[in-house]
Parts: C-alpha cells; structure tokens; sequence
C-alpha cells in the first residue's frame, strides 16, 4: 500500500466512523476504498469489520447520556447481536457472497420505509405494546440483523434502526444509541473470530481503525445534536444510498 492510498483509506475510516454512528452503512465509503486499493474481496471484508469496531467504541461513549436507563433492555438485546454475529462471521467464511445479493437491499429498503412511517405507527401500536424490551419479535429480529451484521454489515445501523423504532416507544436518539451499542457487539464479535481463524491484511485493519475512532467521536457529537426528523432524513438517504451501490 502506497503512502497515497494509506491517506485515503484513513479518510474514508474517518467519513465512515461519523456515518456509522449517526446511521449505519459507513461500510460502503471503506469496503469499496479497500478494494481500490488492490484488497481481496473477503480479505477487504474482513479487514474493514475488524476496523470499525474503535470507531463504534467512540460513538457509544458519546452517546452515553442516551444509553441511560437502557441496560437491562441492551442486555437482552445483546445476546441476540453477538449470536447472530457469530452465525454471519462463519457464513462469510463458507458461503459465497451472492448469497446476499438480492435480500441485503430489501432489507434495507424495508428498513427505510419503516423509518419514515415510524411516527404514525408508534401512535397506532401505542396502547398495544405489552413489553418494555419489545418482546420475542424485536430479539428474533435482532438475532437476523446480527447475522448480517456479521456477514457483511453495511447499512445494518438502519436496519436496527427501523427495527427498534418499530418495537420500542423511544425517542429516535435513544434509539440510534442503542443502535450504535448493538453494532458495536456484532463488529466486536465478527472482529475477534475473524482475526483468529482468516487472513486480515492488518495494515488497513489499522487504518481504517484510527479513522473510525477520529470519525465516531466527531459523529457522535454532531448526531446527537440534530433534532428528530432531520435525523429521520439523513437516515433515509443514506439508506437509498445504500440501495443503488448494493443493486451496481
């Protein structure tokens, strides 16, 4: 790797790790950079996740006053995003990437839609929720964006979002801080059984790692201070965003 492409793959660690903890999918400015740079697809993949996980440390730690009073539901939650992150991880490695390729952009084009009506449905399932952690239903889906999270991860930030929007009564901030909490468990446990049993070109691991560590901390600051729908927005582009790379 020249001393040029090490720049622009710290950039994009940077651009990535601000996307990721105001939304998700900063995936898709670093796995294509990789590539660019001359990695192999499921090495660039690999390298990339191990990456992300500092940048999804800072953005938990700037969204700590959010997190307050979510433990016991994070706890639950959690469970289900280390396991279907462990599930992901080992279908990266015996499964080919076209496995994927058409239900990943379904998935968050739901995921978008459930993110621009979230409003008048929490109004609509008000008086209808009966649990506090959003049931079986929220776990199992978690459970699936955990094994996508681990098999690739792009754009599994909306995804989570839309998921949690959907089952619980929260604030959309709260929300995205538990969002970044859970991603950070499903790059953390993909990270940890990656570097143990495939190649990780440790070089960009590295890179992309201090500009996802710069790129959280400056998101998390700038997240938090937008207001609602502006968030709501943002996530939504991204998520199209997201789409027309997957489907090119």
């Amino acid at each position: 790797m020249t001393p040029l492409e090490a720049v622009a793959v710290f950039a994009a660690g940077v651009g990535a790790g601000g996307i990721n903890v105001v939304v998700g999918s900063g995936s898709l400015i670093t796995f294509p950079t990789l590539l660019a740079v001359g990695l192999p697809p499921v090495v660039a993949n690999v390298s990339n996740n191990i990456g992300m996980v500092p940048g999804g440390v800072t953005g938990v730690l700037g969204y700590r006053p959010e997190l307050t009073g979510q433990r016991s539901r994070l706890l639950r939650l959690g469970v289900a995003s280390v396991i279907g992150s462990l599930i992901g991880a080992v279908l990266l490695l015996r499964l080919p990437e076209t496995v994927f390729k058409f239900i990943v952009p379904v998935l968050i084009g739901a995921a978008c839609v459930l993110v621009v009506v979230q409003p008048k449905l929490n109004g609509w399932l008000a008086g209808r929720r009966t649990h506090p952690h959003g049931g079986p239903w929220l776990w199992l889906t978690v459970l699936g964006a955990g094994i996508y999270g681990g098999y690739f991860g792009a754009a599994q930030g909306v995804v989570l979002i839309g998921l949690l929007g959907i089952f619980l009564d929260e604030e959309l901030q709260r929300i995205n801080a538990a969002k970044n909490f859970l991603s950070l468990l499903v790059n953390l446990t993909a990270a940890i059984l990656f570097s143990l049993v495939t190649q990780v070109d440790w070089l960009a691991a590295l890179l992309v790692a201090l500009g996802t560590g710069v790129g959280g901390f400056v998101g998390a600051r700038l997240g938090r201070r937008l207001p609602a729908p502006v968030l709501r927005a943002v996530i939504v582009c991204i998520g199209v965003v997201a789409i027309a790379k997957l489907l090119t």
